[in-house]
């Protein structure tokens, strides 16, 4: 029997090819923890020069706080003070 790799065929190919190198291509995986500081901000990937981000402050919330993250300097949460960052990011085709 053929494994998945070898029958693979198109986009579906080309995305397994880079997650076995350990790209993730279409933001798939779970994303890396950060601690949320200034030094170490939480990383958004965004193919724009903004992108609306949800920050859910306390692990018991029953909401979530919307904020817009601009490209450039990390900002903060407006509510908990968590440092998010925007970073470039192109998709692969």
């Amino acid at each position: 029997l053929a494994s998945d790799e070898e029958q693979a065929t198109g986009m579906e190919r080309k995305v397994m090819e880079a997650m076995n190198k350990g790209l993730d291509p279409y933001n798939m995986f779970r994303p890396k923890r950060y601690a949320g500081t200034k030094e170490d901000p939480n990383l958004v990937p965004s193919i724009t020069n903004k992108r609306i981000v949800g920050c859910v402050c306390e692990e018991d919330n029953s909401y979530v706080v919307w904020f817009w993250l601009h490209k450039g300097e990390a900002q903060r949460c407006p509510s908990c003070g968590a440092h998010y960052k925007l970073i470039p990011h192109e998709l692969p085709h």
